[in-house]
């Protein structure tokens, strides 16, 4: 190896930009470096321990990576060429077509001697081998830059004209600087009409001017100390955290236990190069209004960090600003900032207290100059069905029918009130408050605060009880109505959130088990969507949608299942789609009973008799003890009728795991009669009557789950 080949130093690439997208702009940095790295790994020019370090502030992309050559090794190659019978002619020499494939990949120097033949199993090919030069890094770099630029993951790219007043170019931002630094070295380089060099940009209003790059090695302690710019996400992530705890420390308070906080912090991380946070204040009397509007205000619309008292967890008047300035006097950045949140709070406590003049249930008639959709109709429409929803629901679950009524009635009276308009997140919650305002009953309140919510957590209490009838409701009403119009899922497409209403669905059976209100109701699935589905207009819905419905709410429970369990064990429980309060039982049923020593012979046996029956759907004669001949099905047959009943009995209380327990005293008499009995005897009858034997087995095996699967 060439000493130029052992030369190895760091790289730096850097593009400065305009303002990049902040929710978009942590993946963007990451993307820019894999795609840098990924052209140079390919050519060779990483070395086993490059370490590769992504950067990305509101105004730049870049990435650092160690131990890069400056001209790879020497690489072997195998070029394919043709068919020797068309390269070589009859008397052994190179035919015209193969020399010219080799002059054209620059091989024209090569004789026959040079080549080798090798079969492809149908003919004899030519193929050229030798060791090709190593890419030098010079050579590949703009292609490495060219590449991580058009393939970062933005949704929306913009042209915009370069200098010359021609050239157009097309990227998320327009580009205004290009560094490229190999050591201390930079390297020739030239992307979206920018050259490289080593001059870089440091914050925009606390460095003095353009800093010059030292080296690739330099650029991050050079950006920190001269240029007042922490280039790193992660650590200007974590600087932000410390600061933001420092804070909340010293005014005695803490950021809530909201899990947007996370994403704010995200979205803050993306809007500064060098964050300072500073604490600012509003009047208290705002408190007066539901604290989710203010939360919502100071977190959407000025990205402030609400403050909660550590007692009460209560919203209190101060907040936390993640400013990008670091100022000795910041009392000029405090009260700006006061100053344009206080619009904001005046416009909340209009909007709260004009709506308030009008009672929810007056609201109601209105909805019906609110579309839902138009082919399923108004928003007025779609709430008689879900009080008819509403209503059956809670006779099923025993609930009092007229408040889960009352709570179906008042569920979308808030979409048109003020706050909700602009802030369309509140949803519910303002409904709730209203609802409150208005002396509806605590439980109507209940409902509606909690009715968009992705899942219920908890056993339904009959405090929870008018609340979860709503959010059965709800769900079962959009699944059929929004499927049955053919807006099903696809791909990554879901503007309804089916998916996520599916999801919502099953928990809702779940924690009414939990609460043990479906122990003696006969509300089940396929009840209630086919209950749902009688609610729409015949012509509206499409054919099968209760059964597609039903299908797609089974594959949403099985992708979540097979995260925590035996995939085999969540297939076989879910091939028979048992009630979906049942299924968690029957899984840990499953999982105890493969522990046993007979579980692998018994599933075995299950879906050799699966098959057998599945070959076999016209034999569908009952039993006859009298055609039982041979010793091992008379046995089996016996064990049939004593283990049988009993399962059954353990099946019906719910006691899953006894059941499969009983069976696996079969698997004895089960593996006699298939060593000893011909199944598909020539005599019709007797094979018959032993098709009926199995189905019985068949029937008593597969209550809990489908234990063919497991084998």
């Amino acid at each position: 190896m060439s000493e130029a080949t052992m030369l190895n130093r760091s790289l730096l690439v850097e593009l400065q930009t305009e303002e990049l997208p902040p929710k978009a702009l942590e993946k963007m940095g990451q993307a820019f470096a894999d795609g840098v790295a990924n052209v140079l790994s390919q050519r060779h020019l990483l070395q086993g321990d490059s370490t590769i370090t992504a950067y990305a502030t509101p105004r730049r992309l870049a990435v650092h990576i160690t131990h890069v050559a400056q001209q790879a090794a020497d690489q072997p190659f195998s070029e394919k060429l043709m068919p020797t019978k068309v390269g070589i002619d009859a008397d052994g020499n190179i035919t015209a077509p193969l020399q010219k494939r080799l002059d054209s990949k620059g091989l024209g120097h090569l004789s026959l001697a040079d080549l080798e033949i090798k079969s492809d199993g149908k003919q004899d090919y030519l193929y050229a081998n030798g060791m090709a030069t190593g890419a030098k890094l010079v050579d590949v770099i703009n292609e490495a830059i060219d590449y991580a630029v058009t393939h970062l993951p933005i949704p929306k790219v913009m042209r915009y004209q370069l200098n010359d007043g021609i050239t157009s170019v097309r990227f998320v931002r327009p580009a205004h600087g290009l560094v490229v630094l190999w050591g201390e070295d930079v390297l020739d380089a030239q992307t979206l009409g920018l050259t490289s060099g080593r001059t870089t940009l440091g914050h925009r209003f606390m460095c003095e001017g353009p800093l010059n790059i030292t080296s690739a090695d330099s650029y991050e302690q050079q950006l920190e100390q001269q240029g007042w710019v922490i280039p790193s996400f992660a650590k200007r992530r974590e600087n932000i955290r410390q600061q933001l705890q420092q804070a909340c420390e010293q005014h005695q308070a803490t950021l809530g236990d909201d899990p947007e906080v996370p994403a704010l912090l995200d979205e803050v991380t993306a809007l500064v190069e060098h964050p300072t946070v500073y604490k600012g204040e509003f009047d208290p009397v705002f408190l007066e209004i539901p604290s989710e509007c203010l939360i919502l205000t100071m977190r959407l619309n000025q990205r402030y960090f609400p403050l909660f008292d550590p007692n009460t967890h209560a919203l209190t008047h101060r907040f936390l600003i993640v400013s990008n300035m670091q100022v000795e006097d910041p009392s000029h950045i405090i009260e700006g900032n006061q100053r344009v949140i206080l619009p904001r709070l005046a416009d909340a406590r209009f909007f709260f207290e004009t709506d308030r003049k009008q009672s929810l249930v007056d609201r109601v008639p209105s909805l019906e100059n609110s579309v839902y959709h138009n082919k399923l109709g108004s928003q007025r429409v779609r709430v008689e069905r879900l009080r008819r929803l509403a209503v059956h629901i809670a006779e099923q679950l025993g609930a009092d029918t007229q408040l889960a009524d009352r709570a179906a009635l008042l569920a979308k009276a808030d979409l048109n009130t003020l706050m909700v308009g602009e802030f369309p997140e509140l949803q519910g919650i303002m409904g709730a408050y209203y609802a409150q305002a208005d002396g509806e009953h605590e439980h109507v309140v209940n409902a509606l605060r909690h009715q968009y919510e992705h899942r219920i957590h908890a056993p339904v209490s009959a405090d929870s009880l008018i609340a979860t009838t709503l959010f059965l409701a709800e769900r079962a009403e959009t699944l059929i109505g929004i499927w049955g119009i053919g807006l099903a899922p696809t791909g990554e497409r879901d503007p309804y959130a089916l998916r996520r209403a599916a999801l919502g669905l099953i928990s809702a059976f779940e924690q009414l088990n939990q609460g043990g209100y479906l122990t003696h109701s006969r509300l089940d699935l396929r009840e209630l969507l086919t209950f749902s589905a009688a609610g729409f207009d015949t012509a509206v819905l499409a054919e099968n949608t209760v059964e597609e419905v039903i299908n797609f709410i089974y594959e949403r429970y099985r992708n979540q299942l097979v995260q925590n369990h035996d995939r085999k064990v969540v297939e076989a429980v879910l091939a028979l789609q048992p009630p979906l309060q049942q299924v968690n039982a029957r899984i840990n049923a499953c999982v105890a009973f493969a522990q046993r020593p007979e579980a692998e012979s018994l599933a075995a046996a299950n879906k050799r008799i699966s098959n057998l029956l599945q070959r076999n759907t016209e034999a569908g004669t009952p039993l006859d003890p009298n055609l039982l001949t041979e010793p091992a099905e008379q046995a089996l047959a016996a064990t049939i009728r004593e283990l049988a009943p009993v399962a059954q009995q353990q099946f019906e209380q719910g006691d899953f795991s006894a059941s499969l327990a009983t069976l696996a005293a079969a698997k004895e008499p089960v593996d006699r009669f298939f060593n000893d009995v011909m199944v598909m005897a020539e005599d019709m009858a007797v094979r018959n009557n032993r098709l009926a034997l199995l189905r019985q087995l068949h029937q008593s095996m597969n209550q809990v789950a489908d234990l063919s699967l497991l084998a």
